[in-house]
């Protein structure tokens, strides 16, 4: 006969356990559900971000703008250090020349010792004639013994220079790409955010865009502000002729910039020339700590690492190059936290 056995239950502890378990599972799911919609960042949101690394896009770029200032000078430095090698190996050559002409016709009269030639001679007063002559060349061929040997510790310096400095550009250039993938990796970042927003989020913002950035037709109203020099303004009146142009990380125009290779072009054309970076461009003339201090021309520098600069243009505005994505235009001064001014 077949036994009918009841099934096993299982334990209250195991009930508990599964209970506990899917409860656990629905909440999590609950949650995941809720906060789904909250994931995707608000326009606001995504505009702060990409404003952010805009920012730090543009203080690797001039730390890459200082890079590739650097790699230029170094090359000129090397160039000018192997043409003055390549003279000095010639002059080398020639004073090589002229010592081995002087040992082969030494050679060819046969030169024995002094008081040999002497005993032998049947007209000692023409042999110390000659023998004045002889030691006249002896000295000028030592003379020139000293100068081979000079030339050649030169030549060994301006080889030793040269070497230090191809090194220094090897590692410079390193710099600069490295730099250069930092800037571009950032702007890759930004685009990635911006590829987020809708169609109608971008259109707002690229409204709002257009809005700040004034065509060349536009003039803001610049008050009376005290011009500067008249190299001040002729260098701000070449930023004033680039209006509307793109900003360009480690462009220096003439149709496209970045900030300090805005300033840096427009001073140029006033016959100036300053440094390429912001930060270098920081050290170029007198600081003004006062904005009511600052004339039309004088520069303008922001942050506190100093990584942005522009030109001040009157009534609380500057004109400067902003960042990926604008153009050169006018923008209020306390858009950005103000360290300083320079005169140039």
């Amino acid at each position: 006969m077949a036994s009918h056995r009841r099934p096993k239950q299982p334990s209250r502890a195991r009930v508990t356990v599964l209970t506990t378990a899917a409860a656990a599972a629905v909440a999590i799911t609950s949650q995941a559900a809720n906060a789904a919609p909250s994931e995707k960042p608000s326009k606001d949101e995504v505009k702060a971000k990409v404003d952010k690394l805009y920012e730090e896009a543009e203080h690797a770029t001039e730390e890459y703008n200082g890079a590739k200032e650097k790699q230029g000078k170094l090359q000129k430095e090397i160039s000018t250090i192997q043409d003055n090698v390549a003279r000095g190996q010639e002059d080398l050559n020639e004073l090589r020349d002229s010592m081995g002409l002087a040992a082969a016709a030494q050679y060819r009269t046969g030169s024995i010792d002094s008081s040999v030639q002497l005993f032998l001679s049947s007209d000692p007063d023409d042999y110390l004639d000659k023998a004045s002559t002889m030691d006249q060349l002896s000295a000028q061929q030592v003379e020139s013994l000293k100068k081979v040997q000079e030339k050649q510790r030169s030549l060994a310096q301006q080889r030793a220079e040269a070497a230090e400095k191809l090194k220094d550009l090897s590692s410079t250039r390193a710099e600069l790409g490295k730099k250069k993938k930092q800037v571009q990796a950032k702007l890759a970042e930004a685009q990635k955010l911006l590829n987020t927003l809708t169609a109608a989020e971008k259109a707002a913002l690229a409204a709002a865009e257009e809005r700040a950035s004034r065509s060349s037709a536009e003039r803001v109203d610049l008050g009376n502000a005290a011009p500067g020099s008249g190299r001040a303004m002729a260098a701000f009146q070449a930023a004033q002729s680039k209006i509307g142009s793109p900003y360009v990380y480690g462009a220096s125009g003439p149709s496209s910039f970045d900030c300090s290779g805005l300033t840096s072009w427009a001073f140029a054309q006033a016959g100036v020339s300053i440094p390429r970076t912001s930060q270098a461009q920081a050290s170029a003339g007198p600081r003004i700590y006062s904005q009511s201090a600052l004339k039309v021309g004088d520069l303008v520098f922001f942050y506190g690492d100093l990584h942005h600069v522009g030109f001040y243009a009157g009534n609380g505005q500057i004109l400067h190059a902003p960042r990926t994505g604008t153009v050169v235009r006018y923008e209020s001064i306390n858009n950005m936290p103000f360290q300083f001014g320079v005169r140039i």
